[in-house]
């Protein structure tokens, strides 16, 4: 029980995180195959309900912000929404650069780009959204 209580928020995000990459495909996978929407449409839908879902997750079950105040709560969404849209941009330059210029193998720079912005993405959330914690 110590070593959760240590590492609570870490273990938390990796769940919750998991989750997330899940609705992520399961949203794309149903807009683009069985909705017959075009892929950036899907992919747009998916990347929104599933940073949705990891705002809410992350601001109560993560690091545990409770506070819905009018002014705390956008503070949080504005900056948890804006470092995912940096964090989303890099993943699509990681992606470009290795597989498409350099025609490196797409799944081994796919998580390679997903560990740097699952990392990206908690240091965020941590020393800048929820800081207050």
């Amino acid at each position: 029980m110590k070593l959760f209580e240590k590492y609570k928020s870490i273990i938390r995000y990796l769940l919750f995180g998991g989750l997330t990459t899940v609705i992520n495909i399961i949203i794309y996978y149903a807009a683009y195959n069985c909705l017959g929407m075009p892929n950036l449409l899907s992919n747009l839908l998916a990347w929104i309900v599933s940073v949705a879902f990891a705002f809410v997750t992350n601001k109560l079950f993560v690091f545990e912000s409770s506070s819905w105040k009018p002014k705390r709560a956008l503070r949080e969404a504005l900056s948890f929404f804006g470092c995912r849209m940096i964090t989303g941009a890099l993943d699509m330059l990681i992606m470009y650069i290795s597989v498409d210029v350099m025609s490196g193998n797409g799944t081994v720079w796919k998580i390679i780009s997903n560990i740097i912005v699952i990392v990206l993405n908690y240091a965020a959330s941590r020393l800048i959204i929820f800081k207050n914690n």
